[in-house]
This record gives structure tokens, sequence and C-alpha cells, in this order.
């Protein structure tokens, strides 16, 4: 049994009643950038091309455990930016890992959510963009968090031509911008491993080298859409919710997910668990 596993049983199967404070720690010692981008600010694009930074209005976005609706948004955005520092480190070298797609094992695990926070987290760096797909063409949610249409998007882009730059939505959050999913199919699976979208994945990694691109997706065992984008992944972050997937599905989906041999690591959200530090692989992060 590999060290992400043992650290994932030990995490499922036990739990420290005193304390439940949220914490993120990984293999390296956080730093935080030295300026950011406060919320409200957006990008426009002047007459020759450049993105300027602007001030400006965020979506109505309006959902209680989005980074700048909490009342502990402070201590949560600080959690996320530990959680950040681990992706850049492990995501830099000679040639940038910045296509990511995020899952779980099952619904209800806060994928989406962790998707949001960290792609705000990443906006607000004058380094990096953050752009966050919703790749979910079954239950899409992005929309619905940020008070926004789900269309046109992701479907209208593959499938109708729509021109990419159309669908990409600057929210007004730093410098996060999102790809709505545009709908729902009736068969992600055959729209989501076509030539297009391998194309449209290329096409988004080589826009902006300062980006990462967030894939928000569906579970691993529900459905086959997310092995199939797992492929052409640059990483994959995986989101285990504690309580939610029983230990033995958590070891199927880990399974599942390591034949790619891209996966980056574990976000372990709501968990009352404090391990130790060689307990571990990536991150420990509890809502």
């Amino acid at each position: 049994m590999s060290r992400l596993e043992n650290a994932i049983e030990k995490a499922l199967k036990h739990r420290q009643k005193e304390g439940d404070s949220a914490r993120v720690e990984g293999p390296l010692t956080a730093h935080h950038p030295r300026t950011s981008i406060p919320f409200g600010g957006s990008l426009h694009v002047d007459e020759g091309g450049r993105e300027r930074l602007v001030a400006g209005d965020p979506l109505k976005a309006s959902h209680p455990h989005l980074l700048m609706n909490r009342a502990d948004s402070h201590s949560l955005a600080e959690e996320y930016k530990k959680l950040k520092t681990v992706l850049l480190q492990m995501t830099r070298g000679d040639r940038l890992r910045n296509v990511l797609m995020m899952t779980s094992t099952v619904s209800g695990e806060g994928k989406t959510l962790t998707s949001l926070n960290l792609g705000i987290c990443l906006a607000q760096e004058l380094d990096h963009t953050a752009l966050v797909v919703d790749a979910d063409l079954r239950k899409p949610m992005v929309h619905e968090y940020l008070g926004m249409t789900a269309e046109p998007g992701l479907i209208q882009c593959l499938t109708e031509d729509y021109p990419l730059e159309k669908a990409l939505v600057k929210t007004g959050i730093g410098k996060l911008v999102v790809l709505p999913a545009g709908g729902t199919v009736a068969n992600p699976v055959e729209l989501l491993s076509s030539k297009r979208m391998n194309e449209l994945v290329r096409e988004l990694k080589d826009r902006y080298p300062d980006r990462y691109v967030l894939f928000d997706t569906t579970p691993v065992l529900s459905f086959a859409e997310s092995q199939s984008l797992a492929s052409i992944m640059d990483g994959v972050i995986f989101v285990v919710r504690e309580g939610k997937a029983k230990l033995n599905q958590v070891k199927l989906a880990l399974e599942t997910l390591k034949k790619n041999n891209n996966l980056l690591g574990v976000v372990y959200n709501d968990s009352h668990l404090v391990l130790k530090h060689d307990d571990y692989y990536y991150s420990y992060y509890s809502r």
C-alpha cells in the first residue's frame, strides 16, 4: 500500500475528538506573495490586446462557502494559500503543469467548492491567472455558485464551434475567469473524449502561460468521463470528504486515477482528524 493510501486509510478510520480546526499541510514550507489583487478587481483588455487590472464589482455570488462570503474568510483564505503554495511548487518546472482536474470518489465531497476557492486564491496573485472549467456535464454547479447563466459554455464550444473567447466569463473576483458547462448532455463521455476536447484543452493550456486551468469534473466511480479527462490533464487533485465515501470506494478510485501517473495528491475535506507530518501525501484540508 502506498503512502497516499496509508494516509487515506488512517484518515477514514480514525478521528481525533478534540478540536476540528482547519489546516492545510504540505511537504514544503508555505510562503505568501507580497502582492495580491483584492476581491472585486478585474481584467480588461486594452486596444493593444494587453490585459490591465481595473476595479469592478464581482458577480453576485452568494454561496456561503465561497471565500469572499465566509465570516472567517481571512483564516480560510490563509488555508487555501498554503494549499496553493504546495500546488505551485509541485507544478512548476521546465514545463509548467497548469491544466489540472478536480475530482472525487462520489458526489457531495466538495470538489466544486474546492475548485472555485482554489481558483479564487490563485486569481488574487499578480503572477497568475485562474480559469475554472465546469466539465461536469451531468450536474453542472459552477454557474449556480457564482450566480450566472450556464450558457454559452463548454458544450457550445465543443458542438457548435462557438468562439472560446466569447464563452469565457470574467467574474470580477481578482483574475478569476470561468468557462461554464453550457448545460447538460445525454452522453458526456463521447463529447469529453472527442478530438475537439483535446484541442480545447491544448488551447487553454497554451493561451496564457501564467494561467492555471482547473477542470471540475464528475466523480470517478459514478461516471466514466472523468477517467477519460484525466488522461489529457497535467495533473489530478483528488478531493475526499470525511465520512462520505467508504474506504474501499476511495481505494478503488485512487487505483483508477493512478493509471495515468499524474495524481498530484489529495485534499482531505471537512476533517476532524489531525495527522502527523509523515501521514499524508499532498495536503490536508478541513473546511
